[in-house]
């Protein structure tokens, strides 16, 4: 479903909102078991807004560093696109590193605005940000139960298998969901890596369109 002119954000920047756009237009490449996962999570948002709370995401995936990280920040960008609200996103792992600097490329590829607050740290903070009106992002790695990430009510959801096998319990969670992606680090440092991170990231843009799809109100 497309938004409409008056649901839509119209202050998404341009680069955004085509990449968007382009995403929404892929639908068709989800398979049907995969969009019924989607749809768990989207019922659980729907749920929260329906009971007047924020319906709070939390990533997870090992080290916090690419697939989590992507996915926190498409799904917020896809909730502020089809104006679901309130929605509050975060990631985390069952240990921190930082973000990797070529998840980090494949996003301001996509067209977002970001920026390290200091990259000569082991764990730089990027502001991240998509709209004119809403305040950046801060991208950084964590533990999934760390601030400023909430600690019970949320719905954990796995984005590698690996953290999904080692965080049996992910404490205080409302609910738990599999929504597994291919490490795109497997093609680190090889001629593939720049399509395979863009593939990756579109891949998630695009599953998070379609959430956000099925809890638009």
């Amino acid at each position: 479903m497309m938004p409409s002119t008056e649901n839509s954000s119209s202050a998404i920047f341009p680069s955004v909102t085509e990449y968007l756009e382009a995403c929404r237009k892929e639908f068709h490449a989800i398979p049907d078991d995969r969009k019924q996962v989607l749809e768990s999570v989207a019922k659980f948002v729907q749920k929260e807004l329906q009971s007047k709370r924020p319906a709070r995401l939390t990533f997870i995936c090992t080290h916090n560093s690419r697939r989590s990280h992507l996915s926190q920040i498409w799904a917020q960008v896809a909730a502020a696109y089809y104006r679901v609200h309130p929605v509050e996103t975060f990631s985390g792992g069952t240990e921190a590193t930082a973000l990797n600097p070529r998840a980090v490329a494949a996003m301001r590829r996509a067209g977002l605005s970001i920026a390290a607050k200091d990259p000569n740290t082991s764990n730089p903070i990027y502001e991240v940000q998509f709209a004119s009106d809403v305040q950046p992002m801060l991208a950084f790695s964590k533990i999934y139960n760390s601030p400023p990430n909430p600690v019970e009510g949320y719905c954990a959801i796995m984005t590698c298998s690996h953290a999904d096998e080692a965080c049996p319990l992910a404490m205080g969670c409302a609910s738990r969901i599999a929504v597994r992606y291919d490490d795109p680090k497997a093609s680190d440092d090889t001629p593939e890596e720049s399509a395979i991170y863009d593939e990756r990231c579109r891949q998630i843009c695009r599953e998070m369109l379609y959430l956000f799809s099925k809890a638009e109100r």
